[in-house]
């Protein structure tokens, strides 16, 4: 069976029920129609922004701001451990960003990479990082792998 378009009903949440304006003054929102005296609510068209406070200063411009964040101009870099390495490498291989992405273990812009420590690492790979932790440098020294930071 097909669905029609008359027959399409919204199902994701309840109807609610219509506001009636204007009924006289014995109704809950007759004359004015809930719109107030007067102002710009009143009128026709009207239309807030947000956080619009009526001609004062909104809140975003009256909190201070103190200091200055770093956070839009830091570097971060994207990590991997060497037990990853080992699981993905074949011996005799690049350990780079470009290798990475190849390998579909990073997605997008990456500004640099570190290896972690974490996990062993028994194949001979070369590395071009921008970091290593201390656990990784002792591990790949031991190893005398070819580190090029």
């Amino acid at each position: 069976m097909t669905t029609q378009l008359h027959s399409l009903t919204n199902s994701s949440r309840p109807a609610r029920r219509r506001k009636l304006l204007g009924r006289g003054v014995g109704c809950k929102r007759g004359k004015t129609c809930g719109r107030g005296h007067k102002g710009m609510g009143s009128r026709s068209g009207y239309k807030t922004r947000q956080g619009y406070v009526g001609g004062g200063v909104p809140l975003h411009k009256r909190v201070p701001t103190r200091g200055f964040s770093n956070v839009r101009f830091r570097d971060t870099l994207e990590v991997v451990n060497l037990g990853q390495i080992d699981k993905l490498y074949e011996d005799g291989e690049i350990v780079s960003i470009e290798t990475l992405k190849q390998k579909g273990f990073l997605k997008g812009n990456c500004r640099g990479l570190k290896v972690l420590g974490n996990g062993e690492l028994t194949k001979k790979v070369s590395f071009q990082v921008e970091a290593l932790s201390g656990s990784a440098r002792e591990k790949i020294t031991k190893l005398k792998l070819n580190c090029n930071i």
